[in-house]
């Protein structure tokens, strides 16, 4: 069975009845009949693609948070939103991007950086293009065909699964740190199953199991 981004992503956002899946399935709908109706996009991929990375740019010029939403479900909500409020971070603005590509039959992995900007743990698009591939960097207004990441040490290519085990992973994060540690263990486990080599997944759930043998 082919591995969906779009569902899955929706699923580990915490949506699982078919009810809100179709509504936010509806709501990329309308997110991409916009920008085809707005944007009058060329045929070419790549075009397609940073006409597509542009507009969503011009929709929310303050769209990226470094904290912001990660959950596909809430940056679509943040997206469709009439405020000016944030819509993401890297991992949230990437699932968007990529998920609305998917949509116009254009399909990107992604790129997974152990520490950009000095910030830590970062995820943009690759979009193949023939024997090239274009950076996507989908924080910064300007970021496509962002040359600054082509010579990163940690720079590993990702494919849907690992993406989707990113969220898994930062909902695992996000639950440590609530103090939810058995919910936080579920979370790490399901981001190594779509990921078994997510080194970062792997020892936070090392640290994890620690403290909750040290409860005992």
């Amino acid at each position: 069975m082919l591995f969906n981004l779009e569902e899955e992503s929706l699923l580990a956002s915490g949506l699982k009845d078919s009810r809100p899946l179709v509504e936010y399935r509806g709501k990329l709908d309308r997110l991409t009949k916009q920008f085809i109706g707005e944007a009058e996009p060329h045929h070419d991929p790549v075009e397609k693609a940073r006409a597509l990375f542009d507009w969503l740019w011009r929709r929310k010029p303050g769209r990226y948070k470094p904290q912001g939403d990660f959950r596909l479900s809430d940056v679509i909500d943040a997206e469709l939103s009439e405020d000016n409020r944030t819509v993401g971070n890297c991992l949230g603005l990437t699932l968007l991007y990529q998920c609305l590509l998917k949509r116009l039959s254009i399909h990107a992995d992604a790129l997974y950086l152990e520490n950009a900007f000095g910030m830590g743990p970062h995820v943009l698009t690759l979009l193949q293009t023939g024997a090239s591939a274009i950076d996507i960097e989908n924080i910064l207004p300007d970021g496509f065909d962002y040359k600054g990441h082509l010579n990163h040490p940690s720079r590993t290519k990702w494919g849907e699964k690992e993406l989707v085990a990113d969220i898994y992973h930062s909902l695992g994060n996000e639950c440590f740190e609530t103090g939810e540690l058995a919910k936080a263990l579920s979370n790490y486990e399901m981001a190594i199953k779509l990921n078994p080599h997510y080194e970062k997944a792997h020892l936070n759930r090392t640290i994890l199991m620690d403290k909750l043998t040290a409860k005992r």
